[in-house]
């Protein structure tokens, strides 16, 4: 098998979803390439779900649960932080790779981004370091936190930025005097990928089959929501007011703060809320596309609400994807309680129609033209 000379740094499951579809390409184009998982979340099961080969290289332990730091900014996680470039800076020397490829806005590419750059390899570094996902911004650098702050850092530590929109190309161009130099191309998202791949299989492989007409879908784990009580008062108190069946697959730090905060019980007693475990990708994917709207604070989700054309209630005070606000069925709730309520008492009353539109992220095949433009 021929070797493509990339190298693909991994820490979270989020990027290995938006990798996915580009290391399957590779795979059927007989070309290999080095799978690095940093250790930050565990990644071995999800490949294998993927049905993309293991990692060759994993620079610490991966967690047997789903993260590693519990959405906690402490003494281990800025240990981890300040080490990881250098075990990354050690590999990618050893390799002497044509590419390293590092997506999003985590810790891991960040680290990525700094230990491949030209900072920590100034003499003789023959690769170029590619961020996918490049340019977005929520213009507040603690929203959100501290994914605002790694973008930053990977944008500019960057020879190649792989822009996901117009928007987005935009802002890089912008930048250019802000220390972001590297050459842009706007290719949209590789999600568009991933959630086309991924649903073709997913009602085969969903752990969901029985479902309720009419549900909307929760999803909430956002540091800077968790971290505060006030915060998630709000989100609680927002979530109480769905009057549709709704499904909540709950990540294990977002069970730990509400236990904290004294608010798990509240919501184990509304009736139609179903909390259930983190679920696979597959069913994951399956959730959206046969719920009636979702309510969340992540960022993927937006995009994949979009592929779908799903309403999006978004329990933020900003957001990174502001393409998705021009949509006209993703709304940013600033967390207004009583303005949200009304929201989703007019999402559940039908009176929020889904219109016409482009996808801002683009269509199927942006794998295809991330290789294309790296040749």
């Amino acid at each position: 098998m021929k070797h493509s000379g990339i190298v693909i740094i991994i820490g979270t499951k989020a990027e290995l979803i938006k990798c996915m579809p580009i290391m399957k390409l590779l795979q059927e184009r007989g070309q290999d390439y080095w799978f690095v998982s940093t250790g930050q979340h565990p990644l071995k099961e999800m490949a294998k779900e993927f049905e993309i080969k293991q990692p060759d290289f994993i620079l610490t332990d991966e967690p047997e649960i789903s993260t590693k730091f519990w959405s906690i900014i402490n003494a281990n996680s800025l240990f981890w932080n300040l080490a990881m470039p250098f075990r990354i800076r050690k590999l990618v020397r050893e390799l002497r790779p044509k590419y390293v490829f590092f997506h999003g806005d985590t810790m891991s590419a960040a680290d990525a981004a700094i230990g491949s750059s030209k900072l920590f390899n100034f003499f003789g570094k023959t690769w170029k370091n590619v961020h996918l996902e490049a340019g977005l911004r929520s213009g507040n650098w603690l929203q959100p936190f501290p994914e605002e702050i790694s973008r930053q850092i990977c944008d500019r530590f960057s020879d190649v930025l792989l822009a996901v929109s117009d928007f987005s190309e935009g802002h890089l161009k912008k930048s250019r005097w802000k220390g972001i130099f590297g050459k842009i191309y706007n290719i949209g998202n590789t999600n568009v990928d991933a959630v086309h791949i991924i649903s073709k299989q997913a009602e085969k492989k969903t752990k969901m089959k029985k479902l309720p007409g009419k549900f909307a879908l929760i999803n909430v784990h956002r540091y800077e929501n968790l971290r505060s009580k006030k915060e998630m008062r709000k989100i609680v108190d927002i979530i109480k007011s769905i009057k549709f069946e709704a499904i909540w697959p709950l990540h294990d730090n977002t069970r730990r703060y509400l236990e904290e905060y004294g608010l798990m019980e509240e919501l184990e007693a509304c009736k139609n809320i179903k909390i259930t475990p983190l679920t696979d990708y597959h069913t994951f994917i399956h959730l959206i596309a046969k719920c009636s709207y979702l309510v969340t604070d992540g960022g993927s989700i937006q995009e994949e609400s979009l592929v779908f054309g799903k309403p999006c209630v978004i329990l933020r005070h900003v957001t990174e994807r502001q393409e998705g606000l021009q949509s006209g069925i993703n709304f940013l709730t600033k967390l207004d309680v009583g303005k949200t309520r009304k929201l989703i008492k007019r999402i559940e009353a039908g009176k929020i129609k889904v219109r016409d539109f482009v996808n801002p992220y683009g269509e199927v095949g942006v794998s295809e033209r991330v290789l294309e433009v790296l040749g």
